[in-house]
């Protein structure tokens, strides 16, 4: 198809080196013990994605802080000794020439004190649903603590050999919390404004990049809408990225917030992919930072076109590596022209087993 060779060209984003324009967005594996620590099931998923053609596999989400962790199996470096474990599944992503990235992250409120064993911390006082238990607003000293973790995390990450590390700042989770003005009712310096809100973000890429290093990527997923009522809106995500543009970032991969809009079932026609693409073109007239697109992506056709717009640079996807670890050499080859995956979203609703095509 014309246009498709782009896909397949090598791609140099910041300080990121990428052998294609692939992305295995960061997908909660759910192959860890109780304390994060990965086994070999995880080494072997970074193996699979790296063999199969990916050019960047986001390995995660990964919690910084016990208390951070939101379901059963979910990866998290925060002390020195599971670098090892962590060592393992980069070389495994290595081995077949991929880049591969860390992503970090909190629960906020969305973590889980059946889980955790600790108390649920945010924001504000914020539930996450009518019903939901009501998490304990964070002191200012605690905003710092965790910000270090954020920090720590990152070192450990590229100790243990991975190319870069992600912020995660969507789908709810803290740092999306700080930014979302339906969770973060605070009216001191880390709330307020959109400036305001974005301080913790700040202050985490700022700690993360005085951490790991100038030369080291640093990247984020950032949900530029919620989807709830009060919650952030598109403008002031679009807003959020401007701010982005400042934090010394290697690339942005656009997402949804909060709410239920994150993902989309059943995307069966083109017309359906790619819906989070109207964004990304609106973000690159906000920031000149690389942009990665996630969302609904299935179709060679609708790649092509993702990237022609001028507003993408990489092609996010997660259900479709899901079913198909092999499926990037399968479009280059020609052996197929569209993902198998059929959105059909089961694989997500289990949070208490491995992630898995059913």
């Amino acid at each position: 198809m014309q246009g498709a060779e782009v896909l397949f060209s090598p791609l140099v984003a910041g300080r990121l080196r990428l052998r294609n324009r692939f992305m295995r967005s960061a997908t909660a594996e759910r192959l860890c013990r109780a304390d994060g620590t990965p086994g070999p099931e995880l080494a072997e998923v970074a193996r699979r994605l790296a063999a199969g053609g990916v050019g960047l596999i986001v390995m995660g989400h990964t919690f910084v802080r016990p208390d951070g962790k939101a379901s059963v199996g979910m990866s998290g470096l925060w002390k020195d000794d599971q670098i090892p474990a962590f060592a393992a599944v980069a070389a495994a992503a290595h081995e077949h020439g991929a880049a591969v990235a860390l992503q970090l992250n909190h629960g906020g409120r969305q973590a889980s004190p059946r889980l955790t064993g600790s108390e649920l911390v945010a924001p504000a006082a914020v539930p996450l649903e009518p019903g939901s238990p009501v998490p304990r607003a964070l002191s200012e000293e605690e905003i710092w603590q965790l910000i270090d973790a954020y920090a720590q995390a990152a070192r450990r990450a590229r100790e243990a050999g991975f190319d870069a590390v992600q912020l995660h700042a969507a789908h709810g989770y803290l740092i999306s919390q700080f930014l979302s003005p339906h969770a973060n009712r605070r009216t001191d310096a880390w709330g307020g404004t959109v400036e305001k809100r974005a301080c913790f973000l700040w202050e985490v890429a700022r700690a993360v990049r005085t951490v790991v290093g100038n030369d080291y990527p640093v990247l984020i997923k950032l949900g530029l809408a919620d989807f709830i009522p009060g919650g952030l809106t598109l403008e002031e995500g679009l807003q959020v990225v401007g701010l982005a543009s400042s934090m010394d970032l290697d690339l942005l991969e656009i997402s949804g917030g909060a709410g239920p809009g994150n993902t989309r079932s059943n995307i069966s026609k083109e017309e359906q992919e790619a819906y989070f693409l109207p964004w990304a073109l609106a973000a690159r007239q906000r920031a000149a930072l690389p942009i990665a697109l996630v969302g609904g992506i299935r179709s060679l056709k609708v790649m092509c076109r993702v990237v022609q717009s001028g507003a993408v640079d990489v092609i996010s996807m997660s259900r479709p590596f899901i079913r198909e670890p092999g499926l990037v050499q399968a479009i280059a080859s020609g052996a197929q022209d569209r993902a198998r995956c059929i959105s059909c979203s089961l694989c997500s609703t289990r949070a208490d087993v491995p992630t898995r095509c059913w």
